[in-house]
């Protein structure tokens, strides 16, 4: 990173007080530590924030590096001076150690302990149209992690077989200490004795074979709120997978909805769309027309001489808002209907009627028509 720009990789500006380096410094080393994030990149971020810090810590090594790019000075890397010997330099920051003071559940020798979390667990369920519509209450059946009841998740077959590890005397955490390019460098991490638990197993419980959980299969009532539509999710907190400790934080149970369609009716957002077909009568002399709802059926006027593919919207028909007071519309279209056959009797009739009725009576027809002898 000789080249590299430190005041980048800390995310501060050159004019950025001790202060203000040392909160960023901070930040990056929670967000990257190797035993808290696991991506593959972690550990090499985690080594370029250290090297920053280092430089820009030490108020000689940072006032070397401003003017000559160097921590060491104008001889640079190896040189003369100060050079850059001891890798991290802690200043009043309190070395290594007090990085981890920045996380919850401290040890009892000040280490961090990662606090667990169990696993999300997601399912399926299918409800019907009007269920989501209006909101129910259904059962769902859960297969998740509990923790284990024989050995209160401790893994082991008793109590005096689950002792305190040797290695880091409980705490979970031990200070390693390696030789690197920039010289002695510290670092906190698991212990690697007991895997950060700070106990070890002799005898691993029959019931779990040492995990401090079983999978286990259970049902939940979920209440499934008016309005929710397909594809959205439900979480419900801490229904997940448990952890074996009993300081960690359970998972959650996530449930993505399938809404299954309605015969008639048709959602789109809260409103909703129907198609009504009647006979080509009707909307020539008009009447009266049934439309279905989501509470049955309800009934429109239609005016003589009503055009097809006429649209009617029915306020607060449509679904009820998820997260606020009314409803969405519902919009109906009215679709003309030919009858499949006629006898003579009806095709004398009709005939009767065309005769009677003007081409001017129809408007696009007309239109056409002039358009045609133009």
């Amino acid at each position: 990173m000789a080249n590299n720009d430190y005041y980048a990789t800390l995310g501060v500006s050159k004019s950025a007080s001790e202060d203000e380096i040392k909160s960023a410094y901070r930040a990056l080393a929670k967000k990257y530590h190797p035993d808290l994030n696991k991506t593959p990149e972690a550990a090499e971020k985690f080594k370029e924030i250290n090297e920053a810090y280092s430089v820009l810590g030490d108020k000689q090594k940072r006032a070397n590096y401003d003017q000559y790019g160097s921590a060491d000075g104008p001889q640079g890397f190896g040189g003369g001076g100060q050079g850059f010997s001891g890798g991290f330099s802690s200043g009043d920051f309190g070395g290594f150690e007090d990085i981890f003071n920045i996380f919850s559940n401290f040890g009892s020798r000040g280490n961090a302990r990662v606090r667990e979390e169990g696993d999300d667990v997601n399912i399926n369920l299918v409800i019907s149209f009007t269920e989501a519509a209006f909101g129910c209450e259904k059962e769902v059946t859960v297969t998740r992690k509990e923790r284990c009841s024989d050995c209160n998740g401790t893994g082991a077959k008793s109590s005096s077989d689950y002792v305190t590890c040797s290695e880091c005397n409980g705490t979970g955490r031990m200070t390693y200490t390696q030789q690197t390019l920039f010289g002695m460098t510290r670092t906190v991490g698991t212990c690697r004795t007991c895997g950060g638990k700070g106990k070890i197993i002799k005898n691993k419980c029959p019931s779990c074979h040492g995990t401090g959980l079983k999978t286990t299969t259970s049902k939940i009532k979920v209440k499934i709120p008016a309005g929710i539509d397909n594809e959205q999710v439900i979480r419900l907190n801490g229904e997940g997978d448990q952890t074996a400790s009993a300081d960690g934080v359970a998972g959650d149970l996530r449930i993505a909805i399938t809404v299954q369609p309605h015969s008639l009716l048709v959602r789109k957002g809260f409103d909703l769309y129907v198609d009504v077909y009647v006979p080509i009568t009707t909307l020539m002399l008009g009447g009266k027309v049934k439309v279905p709802t989501l509470k049955g059926t309800t009934t429109i006027d239609v005016a003589p001489l009503t055009q097809s593919n006429t649209k009617y919207t029915l306020k607060g028909k449509g679904v009820k808002y998820l997260k606020s007071i009314g409803s969405g519309n519902l919009i109906v279209t009215l679709k003309g209907e030919m009858p499949k056959d006629i006898d003579k009797n009806t095709i004398k009739l009709i005939k009767e009627l065309e005769s009677s009725i003007s081409d001017k009576s129809y408007p696009k027809t007309n239109n056409y028509n002039k358009k045609l002898d133009d």
